[in-house]
């Protein structure tokens, strides 16, 4: 088993060090220009973005959202520049909701869940129909954090989010402004969306990058299958050659008296049947006797209760043919609030039992 760890162990660095080479190569060819989104007040938008593909210049393009798509059509240069970007929309705050929200800072770890389940308390909307977000936690007084908070509906970022994946986009965040409560304005992340895994001239390479991991990751399985599995097998016939030694000794043993089988069988006829032992002693106590123990070991019988007459009670033992050798184990006493006496009296069981049940 030793073995087979060592090989498991040795695969998954064996991935990891495949997957961080992959995530190295695509991290070269996959970098995305950022192109932004300003809402205006009569809400248009405005795209800016500093360079083109070909390096000049791109003159802002201004439209407004038709079904999904911008009108007017944005030029061609725009839509090549597009394509392949990652599009951060930055919303006014006319159709936003703001709050400041603080939280015990204990509670800096599970702000998702807290925060989520006040958004209908906090919004017009539920949670399932607002996009939202929050700013960093900023440390307050009294052991608490405050938090910038940022709402809008689903249906006014739903399409810009389509959009965007019909101008060829890889990726779109959503920004939306919040104020402290010391009144600096913040821009908070609403929404952050991959559109696409990989995009551009990267993907036939990426492609065979990971066509090639899977095959020598299979290669190497198979030959883990051919070499650990063979050791497994030879490993299972051993203890099936084991166990089958060890249920024929059992077998043996069960036939002998000597065996574990055959001692717990000559311990069952042997030992007195406690049933008996208990009727008998009830049979041999007086009625104003109360017993509050009762243990056999062996063949041994201790008895411990209450009774106005200890002392008779070693006769009463002795002259019973089930007991023998009757005699105090313990100091008879009396408390100050008992008018009986506190007996310990044991005795040994004799032959007269027989065989247990």
């Amino acid at each position: 088993m030793a073995m087979l760890a060592e090989a498991r162990q040795w695969f998954e660095q064996w991935i990891g060090a495949v997957a961080t080479a992959v995530d190295g190569v695509a991290g070269r060819f996959m970098r995305r220009r950022s192109v932004a989104f300003d809402e205006n007040g009569d809400g248009t938008f405005t795209a800016r973005l500093a360079v083109s593909k070909d390096g000049s210049p791109l003159t802002p393009a201004s439209f407004r959202l038709d079904r999904d798509a911008p009108q007017p059509p944005l030029p061609a240069d725009w839509k090549m520049a597009l394509d392949g970007s990652r599009i951060e929309v930055r919303l006014r705050s006319d159709h936003v909701v703001s709050r400041v929200l603080d939280f015990p800072s204990q509670a800096a770890d599970f702000l998702d869940g807290m925060i989520r389940a006040q958004v209908d308390r906090l919004t017009p909307w539920t949670a399932a129909d607002a996009v939202f977000g929050w700013g960093s936690p900023q440390p307050i007084s009294n052991d608490r954090i405050e938090v910038a908070f940022s709402a809008t509906a689903a249906a006014k970022v739903d399409p810009l989010i389509r959009m965007a994946r019909m101008l060829g986009a890889a990726s779109v965040a959503v920004t939306a402004p919040a104020v402290g409560s010391d009144g600096a304005p913040q821009q908070v992340t609403l929404l952050d969306r991959s559109l696409r895994g990989f995009a551009g001239p990267a993907v036939p390479r990426l492609l065979r990058i990971g066509l090639v991991s899977t095959a020598a990751a299979a290669a190497v399985c198979l030959l883990l299958n051919i070499y650990v599995g063979g050791w497994l097998q030879s490993e299972q016939e051993d203890l099936q050659h084991r166990i089958s030694q060890r249920r024929a000794a059992l077998r043996l043993d069960a036939n002998g008296d000597t065996s574990g089988l055959g001692l717990l069988a000559k311990r069952k006829q042997t030992t007195p049947s406690s049933v008996m032992v208990l009727e008998a002693i009830s049979r041999v106590l007086p009625d104003t006797t109360y017993v509050t123990e009762l243990r056999i070991e062996g063949n041994k019988v201790q008895v411990v209760g209450l009774t106005q007459d200890a002392p008779s009670l070693i006769r009463l033992l002795e002259q019973s043919p089930q007991f023998t050798r009757a005699t105090f184990f313990a100091p008879t006493t009396r408390a100050a609030n008992e008018s009986a006496e506190r007996f310990h009296v044991e005795a040994n069981i004799s032959a007269y039992f027989g065989s247990g049940s």
